[in-house]
């Protein structure tokens, strides 16, 4: 503990930030749901910008996907242009439908805007389904940042994985609890600020310490056979289909609940198309380090470090003390930054959209944070009892929530209105091929088949549902003539 002093030092200045700005936007909060949920839909472009990039990347940037390309190699790159494309897609092509939903007919949830066309019955049938997939794939996705949490705090103070999973998870449900959406706005802001430092700073000493480029392929020279390859020495089709499920994995964006919500909440059209610039830029300086991170990892150390490890690996070698606290401070930041918003939206989902607030007469905040807590214990569970890679735990739900609801975010913002049952099908169709393909069928290369065919299989769902409906009516319109 003592060699790690000065990281403690700046951990707790840092938690004492946290608390500050908390307490300061609980005072901001009234009690309507719009201003907890979304903070009133007032955030300007720097704030709605880095908030959703820092939300939108967590541990399984900084720890997960540096990892990947130490494993992988430079193949793994051919995820970054998807997900900025992914990024610009839900700023630009699916921002201004859901942004306007969001103004002119008061919805404050993913699960409201999806229900916009359907009657009462559908709705209520949608709402449970719809609450029930964000709040199991939230639960992975949580599950990976705390997992992420013990591997800080145990790397840094010895503490063990079980006390650094209950110590993260406790920081972030204190801020979250207390000054909800306004306190994660501001909070990520500044998280995002600190975890794209980092993202530069390590990766170019880094870079520096493995001999710049020429030290790097030298040194990978010896790396096992495909590494260096574009394509994971893959080729024809079979190289094709690992580049298209590496690049879409980018498509996930437009169904990620946690993400749209900063959308939804900036404050005018103009913010918004600023916010994409903010959101992109930070994306592409902060993926582009952790891509050199991991190859200069690789020429450093070869294979012989856990992939995951990589980043705290090269932090403590090349890092004084004082910086080591700033580098965990940033991978509590990638960590808090995800689960603070999906903390919210769950909850969210939980109390207002499946009517837990109305059962409590009407205390949203209230029934918001016990539905918080509760998503909180499930998913601490659940990083204790299935331990799996941060890397393969965020990307399953990011895949299954993209295809369960990106879809019909399309749909709308090609300006089509599908009907309450269409939209029923379409996620239930996109949430069931995930699951298929995640524990009982093979992914393909690059995870291609995991990645498009849960999209495929949902726009299918709707198209046939859609063809049905309208032959039903027209069959009933043939019989009433008669």
């Amino acid at each position: 503990m003592r060699a790690n002093l000065p990281a403690l030092i700046t951990l707790i200045g840092y938690a004492l930030l946290l608390v500050g700005v908390s307490f300061w936007a609980a005072r901001q909060v009234r009690s309507e749901a719009s201003s907890f949920l979304l903070g009133g839909r007032s955030l300007g472009p720097l704030v709605s910008g880095l908030a959703y990039a820092a939300s939108s990347s967590s541990a399984w940037v900084l720890l997960g996907y540096s990892g990947f390309v130490y494993s992988t190699g430079p193949s793994a790159l051919w995820m970054i242009p998807g997900i900025l494309l992914g990024y610009g897609a839900v700023w630009l092509f699916a921002g201004p439908v859901l942004q306007a939903a969001s103004r002119d007919k008061d919805q404050l949830t993913l699960t409201a805007f999806l229900t916009e066309t359907a009657g009462p019955r559908v709705t209520r049938v949608i709402q449970i389904s719809a609450t029930l997939m964000i709040a199991f794939c939230f639960s992975y996705y949580i599950a990976s940042q705390f997992q992420g949490a013990g591997v800080a705090f145990d790397d840094l103070f010895g503490i063990g994985m079980t006390g650094g999973i209950l110590l993260g998870a406790v920081i972030i449900l204190a801020y979250t609890f207390a000054g909800g959406f306004l306190a994660v706005s501001v909070i990520n802001t500044v998280q995002g600020v600190v975890m794209m430092l980092v993202a530069i700073l390590l990766p170019v000493l880094a870079f520096s310490a493995a001999g710049g480029a020429g030290g790097i392929a030298s040194a990978l020279d010896d790396a096992p056979a495909g590494y260096l390859s574009p394509f994971g020495g893959r080729a024809g089709w079979v190289a094709a289909g690992f580049v298209l499920g590496m690049t879409a994995t980018g498509f996930g964006a437009l169904g990620q609940p946690h993400l749209i919500s900063w959308i939804m909440a900036a404050r005018d059209s103009r913010a918004r198309v600023m916010g994409a610039g903010v959101a992109i830029g930070w994306g592409a300086v902060v993926y582009a380090g952790m891509a050199i991170l991991g190859l200069s990892g690789r020429a450093l150390f070869g294979a012989d470090t856990p992939a995951e490890g990589i980043f705290f690996k090269l932090a403590g070698d090349l890092l004084p003390g004082i910086l080591s606290g700033i580098v965990a401070a940033a991978i509590l930041s990638a960590i808090m930054s995800t689960v603070d918003s999906q903390l919210l939206v769950a909850s969210g989902a939980i109390s207002h959209d499946l009517g837990a607030a109305r059962l409590m007469g009407g205390r949203t905040v209230l029934a918001t944070r016990l539905a918080m807590l509760a998503v909180s214990v499930v998913a601490v569970g659940l990083t204790l009892a299935l331990p799996a890679t941060i890397f393969d735990r965020t990307l399953f739900a990011w895949s299954a929530l993209g295809a369960s609801f990106g879809p019909v975010v399309v749909l709308r913002a090609f300006g089509r209105r599908p009907g309450g049952p269409e939209v029923l099908a379409s996620i239930l169709a996109g949430f069931a091929t995930s699951l298929a393909y995640e524990f009982f069928l093979d992914s393909g290369p690059g995870a291609v088949w995991a990645r498009t065919v849960p999209w495929l299989a949902a726009v299918a769902a709707l198209m046939l549902v859609r063809i049905v409906a309208g032959q039903h009516k027209e069959t009933l319109g043939a019989s009433a003539k008669l």
